[in-house]
């Protein structure tokens, strides 16, 4: 480092009143230009700059840590100050895919009709080709509630999911439409799972914990939308309810698309007539069918004016 670089350093620490080097400008000055087997030891790596290191299981809570502050830090440069949480299957294709999806199992369990994979697969892809419907919703949703509540001066109701296809993608999908911006909260899983392409690559964010990915989708949230979708939307939906129930989060409109599917999947009523929840415990969520019903709860809530 020159005479010169090192005084300007010594007035921009005196400026700011920090009488420390940053960790920044540790590294611009690592290593030095002189190697030696002491050097290229990893024992003498700069602790935060060694990755082994960092991946060491007695390292969790660190990590544990950064997945917060990282999303977290992030949000409040992008000045993001509420939420719209969305979750929904991943399975659930767009429309316009749907129809070759369906085409082709159908085709496969005609040409092997005695194969009961393929013919309980056609089954099932017809299942979830019915469903498509919900995409166009879920896109439609995103595409009012961004129109709505996102300026340049702070952005509300910012549009968040896990990232992924399906419901997902159609929601971020929607804010793009109107060029909000949309976060995704990806997670790291055994068969690759890649972001979809309408997040705001600035807030398109990759988790390794499921406990704090789903604190992120909390940590703002001023309503929650679950669309027909498997076990991780049914553990997004009951964490969130839990939470209410016992009063650890404020009470915020939980939606659930699809009435005769949520009906037919969580028979709520039965867990009432067993006495395992409260009568009351069924007002924490509301049955809608369309975006137009769903954005109107959310908007009679927090008495939004609709553009």
């Amino acid at each position: 480092m020159t005479d010169l670089s090192r005084k300007k350093e010594i007035v921009k620490r005196r400026k700011t009143k920090e009488p420390f080097r940053s960790a920044k400008e540790e590294v611009k000055s690592y290593p030095h230009a002189t190697l030696s087997p002491q050097m290229l030891s990893p024992a003498y790596q700069l602790a935060f700059l060694d990755q082994q290191f960092l991946l060491r299981s007695e390292l969790r809570p660190i990590r544990l840590q950064l997945e917060l502050l990282k999303p977290e830090m992030v949000q409040q440069d992008e000045q993001i100050h509420s939420t719209v949480v969305v979750f929904g299957s991943a399975r659930i294709p767009d429309p316009s895919v749907a129809k070759k999806t369906l085409q082709k199992a159908e085709h496969a369990a005609k040409k092997h009709p005695q194969d009961a994979a393929l013919q309980a697969r056609y089954k099932a892809v017809q299942s979830l080709v019915s469903k498509s419907h919900y995409y166009d919703e879920s896109r439609k949703l995103a595409r009012i509630i961004s129109a709505n509540c996102q300026n340049e001066g702070g952005r509300e109701f910012v549009v968040v999911t896990g990232g992924g296809p399906g419901i997902m993608e159609a929601a971020n999908r929607g804010a793009y439409d109107v060029n909000a911006k949309s976060v995704g909260l990806n997670i790291v899983l055994p068969v690759e799972q890649g972001p979809n392409i309408y997040i705001s690559p600035e807030l398109c964010f990759q988790f390794h914990y499921f406990a704090i990915r789903k604190m992120h989708f909390l940590i703002r949230a001023r309503a929650l939308v679950a669309f027909p979708g498997g076990y991780g939307t049914l553990d997004e939906l009951f964490e969130a309810l839990t939470l209410m129930q016992t009063k650890k989060i404020s009470l915020v409109p939980v939606i659930l698309f699809g009435k005769d599917f949520w009906k037919r999947v969580i028979n709520f009523q039965t867990l009432v007539d067993e006495g395992t929840i409260d009568p009351e415990d069924l007002n924490l969520f509301q049955y809608v069918e369309t975006a137009e019903e769903a954005w109107q709860i959310i908007a009679d809530f927090y008495h939004v004016k609709t553009i």
